[in-house]
């Protein structure tokens, strides 16, 4: 913890378990995955084609979507690219028969979170959808607010002076990273597998690139290169200094 760090931590409780959205067409798997969940305390619903996700997704605001590729009338894909076009920023995790590397990747790319292809075992998506579902409660009330900007993770949003800045997944979690870390000097590979995770023939000039447009939303002074290194986050003068708040 650095001295110009100053954290204020309170318990975060809820009295309601997340809520899962499962999104597929195969009964038997429906009710699988909605059993395997909902024996580890998690509230399930479910959705059985792309277009029923979607206003599912609009109703119940769930905390984490698991998303089938192949769906009538909608894709998997379809149906993420439209929630990542409106700023949705809920976790997809993308179920996939197609094993194909450039299948995984499109999926990345338009937003989703992680993958599991087809045939799978429960307990593997069961541990994927814990992992994401803990990490979250773990962080859903921080707020990072340095100079005139506060990122609000629960939100998944960045405000400066109380207006949003518009920012896409990987920016968002980018900023994140650096946040997390600040002061701290990182290397391309740790961002990329931070920030990344599973899409690892991505290449560290998506780093470079992502670095890039960060800079230009909020102003290139707070990230300094590391020449044949990588990036480091610095708040800068004391009208930058960082403070993290857990409510």
């Amino acid at each position: 913890m650095v001295a110009t760090l100053d954290q204020t931590i309170s318990t975060f409780s809820s009295t309601e378990q997340p809520l899962v959205l499962v999104v597929d067409d195969e009964p038997a798997l429906q009710e699988s995955i909605a059993y395997s969940l909902r024996r580890e305390g998690w509230r399930v619903e479910i959705a059985r084609d792309g277009v029923e996700a979607i206003r599912m997704n609009r109703e119940l605001d769930p905390d984490l979507i698991v998303l089938d590729v192949m769906l009538p009338g909608l894709s998997g894909y379809d149906v993420c690219k439209q929630l990542r076009s409106k700023n949705i920023r809920v976790p997809i995790l993308m179920l996939t028969a197609k094993g194909q590397e450039q299948d995984i990747v499109l999926g990345l790319n338009l937003g989703a979170d992680d993958y599991v292809t087809k045939p799978f075992r429960i307990g593997e998506l069961v541990a994927r959808v814990n992992a994401f579902l803990r990490r979250r409660n773990q962080t859903l009330t921080e707020i990072y607010r340095f100079g005139e900007f506060e990122l609000d993770r629960a939100r998944h949003k960045l405000f400066r002076d109380g207006h949003e800045v518009e920012l896409t997944a990987k920016e968002f979690g980018l900023l994140t990273c650096f946040l997390e870390r600040q002061g701290c000097a990182l290397t391309r590979e740790h961002i990329l597998n931070a920030v990344w995770g599973h899409s690892i023939i991505v290449t560290e000039r998506s780093v470079d690139r992502c670095v890039t447009t960060l800079r230009a939303k909020i102003g290139a002074r707070y990230i300094q290169t590391v020449r044949d290194l990588g990036y480091r986050f610095e708040p800068g003068g004391e009208s930058d200094q960082m403070e993290v708040l857990q409510t």
